[in-house]
């Protein structure tokens, strides 16, 4: 009895003069192995990232320009009615603005000032509008007067929101039904 290799990498054994195995016709193998498989890449190995370049200049040591950020809120129209008050939306600003995850954080980075009807707030942080837009909202929502104001960024400022009305065109019909 010999062992014979067959094409699918089995060894089987065989009589000397068993040709069971037409790919090795009249080739009696004896313990013969599967080829060897062949090396792979080492896939443990992470794939290079080139390394981070330094920012030079950019660098957190980097002392240029300050950010200086500047954003108006006009109240003009809802004050000179009487139904909203400047001062009551400053410290409502003042309690709920959040500088680094905390309110009442100022310090020196957030200041807010207050002309008549104009509230202006200035940051050395970076700091979103958008968050300015949705803290006025909430101010609107609170004194029930989300449905009568909205907040409008002005299409020729791009650091200032206005409070306007809605404009509500009713046209009452004074159409009589003739009853006499």
């Amino acid at each position: 009895m010999t062992k014979q290799w067959c094409g699918s990498g089995d060894v089987r054994e065989a009589a000397d003069g068993d040709r069971s195995f037409p790919q090795e016709r009249g080739a009696a193998m004896t313990a013969a192995k599967p080829p060897a498989k062949r090396p792979q890449a080492k896939s443990s190995k992470k794939p290079q990232v080139p390394a981070k370049k330094g920012k030079g200049v950019k660098g957190k040591g980097r002392k240029g320009k300050k950010l200086q950020l500047k954003f108006h809120i006009d109240c003009r129209q809802p004050v000179e009615d009487g139904i909203m008050n400047a001062a009551d939306f400053e410290t409502f600003l003042q309690q709920r603005i959040k500088v680094n995850g905390k309110t009442n954080n100022f310090s020196n980075q957030v200041t807010l000032e207050r002309n008549k009807h104009k509230i202006t707030l200035n940051a050395d942080i970076p700091f979103s509008k958008r968050y300015l837009k949705y803290l006025t909202k909430k101010y609107l929502k609170k004194n029930n007067l989300r449905d009568w104001l909205r907040v409008v960024a002005p299409p020729t400022a791009k650091d200032m929101y206005e409070l306007r009305y809605f404009q509500i065109n009713n046209e009452e019909d004074d159409d009589d039904d003739g009853d006499d």
